[in-house]
């Protein structure tokens, strides 16, 4: 009789030991210098004073349950972007929904692709439902639609795409993403995160409105966190096929948008013109650092978000540039963990920050000029 093996204590699912814990942007240390925080994407003009006004509101419902279907959420949602509420899941961030998309497609030892410079939750989504994270080439640090149908194999279940991309900015123009759509088997669905959308101004971008409702495959995630500065509340959505959103509806907590979060939400959908001030104020100096951090010598890629890839001549300079910008009190983010060691990552700040950086930047280099020559 064979003796069945006990653990000496609970065990993990195989693939969930395989995941790198998440790690985010460094943040000023207490009693630090005044310091800048360009490191997490967030963005520099804050939220809408009318979110701030509704979230403080709602301190006197605290004791309440939110709304589990996030009703009026989805219908404002629903009225800003000219979408059928019903085709809206909303959640804790697109995070989350990120993370559910993955658990409700994949069974264990299917496939899901993401391109090499991906959104690193894309990986951890993927190990997290016991999946097989499978990894397409970029070309020049842009997803590569050729690249990605060459991975698809008949283990594969879905496929991620940021687009913009975090970290390096670039996307995809509408009409590859379509191409990519097209082309993929309908029982692959396709994830377009459009954490970054509200700041791209290119005429050939589509954030996938258009494409979901053209295919039952494919699947569009949004966030409150970026231009409408609601980071510390986790907010997002996802725009979908009815199916898919029955899918989610089945597997998402019961209450896993919060109220406050709601209501913060709904009033900054209303707040045009505080969106139209990002996205001026991102338009106007990532457009000026794009041209003075390249004026000094350092390769930049060209990026459609809110912050710039910068590119040094190695890692270990890299680290440096990284250690004198924090002393001078400019948190910036390494993104080795993308891939990308030479690298570090500068998000769109005010304008005394901005300039600080390129300050810093320009006296950094100068004194690595006799070791660059």
């Amino acid at each position: 009789m064979n003796k069945i093996e006990v653990a000496a204590r609970p065990r993990p699912r195989a693939s969930v030991l395989n995941i790198d814990a998440y790690i985010p942007g460094k943040s000023p240390e207490a009693g630090a210098v005044k310091a800048y925080k360009l490191s997490s994407n967030e963005t520099p003009l804050g939220p809408s004073p009318l979110a701030k006004e509704a979230y403080r509101d709602f301190g006197d419902h605290l004791q309440t349950y939110p709304d589990g279907s996030a009703r009026a959420l989805r219908a404002a949602i629903g009225e800003r972007f000219g979408l059928d509420p019903a085709q809206i899941i909303c959640g804790a961030g697109s995070d989350e929904i990120i993370h559910l998309l993955a658990s409700a497609f994949l069974e264990p030892g299917d496939e899901g692709v993401y391109t090499e410079h991906g959104f690193l939750v894309y990986r951890i989504a993927i190990l997290a439902a016991g999946g097989v994270p499978v990894v397409a080439p970029e070309k020049n640090l842009t997803a590569d639609v050729d690249a990605i149908l060459a991975k698809v194999g008949p283990r594969t279940r879905i496929v991620f795409i940021a687009n913009p991309n975090n970290p390096t900015g670039t996307y995809l123009p509408a009409a590859e993403v379509e191409r990519l759509a097209a082309a993929l088997p309908p029982h692959v669905l396709l994830v377009l995160d459009g954490a970054y959308a509200e700041y791209v101004t290119q005429a050939d971008y589509s954030a996938g409105i258009d494409i979901v409702a053209r295919h039952e495959h494919v699947a569009m995630t949004r966030t409150f966190s970026k231009i409408y500065g609601l980071a510390a509340i986790r907010l997002g959505w996802c725009y979908a096929p009815r199916a898919i959103c029955d899918v989610i509806h089945r597997i998402r907590a019961p209450f896993n948008t919060s109220g406050a979060a709601m209501a913060a939400g709904i009033a900054a959908l209303s707040d045009v013109e505080h969106l139209d001030k990002a996205i001026a104020h991102n338009a106007r100096w990532l457009a000026w650092l794009t041209q003075e951090i390249s004026a000094l010598g350092l390769k930049v890629t060209p990026s459609a978000g809110n912050f710039l890839l910068l590119h040094f001549d190695s890692e270990a300079e890299a680290q440096d540039a990284d250690l004198f910008l924090t002393e001078r009190g400019l948190i910036l983010r390494a993104v080795a963990a993308y891939g990308l060691p030479h690298c570090l990552r500068l998000t769109v700040g005010l304008e005394e920050p901005n300039r600080l950086v390129i300050a810093a930047l320009k006296d950094f280099l100068e004194s690595k000029r006799p070791a660059r020559a």
